[in-house]
């Protein structure tokens, strides 16, 4: 799975570059700007961002503001904290997946279509619901693992 993940991060993100380079080239140099182009790169870069912090769930590696650290001082103090910071990250992010279900079930029935090549948007609206449940499957897994090292240091005591 890690590697099919790092293969698919990889790709995307070759892809992008590989775009904006196109881009850079056929508008700044040759001034012959590709209809199109950002349209098309619109889809692979929000896929992206979206499995990119999947991603950072899965690895645990999000960007945090541990201000609280400073002032614990045991381990089990960590743990508590990290249980309280993964039980807020999950009910938030159950509630923004709930609004992303609705947001991609009106994306589906509206079934937009981009401005230019008439792609639907649908496409790039359902990244965000399933980066948010695959996110929250990932807090959730994260959860119990410091839940049961919390049982396993009570019990060692």
């Amino acid at each position: 799975m890690n590697r099919f993940v790092s293969i698919l991060l990889t790709g995307l993100i070759c892809l992008v570059a590989l775009g904006q380079f196109v881009q850079v080239i056929t508008r700044y140099v040759l001034e012959i700007p590709v209809m199109g182009l950002e349209e098309t790169l619109l889809y692979p870069t929000l896929w992206l961002y979206i499995l990119g912090a999947v991603n950072a769930s899965r690895e645990n590696t999000h960007i945090r503001a541990n201000v609280l650290e400073i002032f614990l001082k045991t381990p089990r103090q960590f743990c508590i904290l990290a249980i309280v910071a993964e039980v807020v990250s999950l009910v938030v992010g159950c509630w923004l997946t709930y609004w992303a279900w609705r947001f991609t079930k009106y994306s589906w029935r509206v079934w937009k279509e981009s401005p230019t090549l008439y792609i639907p948007t649908f496409y790039v609206d359902v990244a965000l619901v399933i980066g948010l449940v695959l996110m929250m499957i990932y807090t959730a897994f994260h959860l119990v693992q410091h839940v049961r090292e919390l049982l396993v240091e009570g019990e060692q005591k």
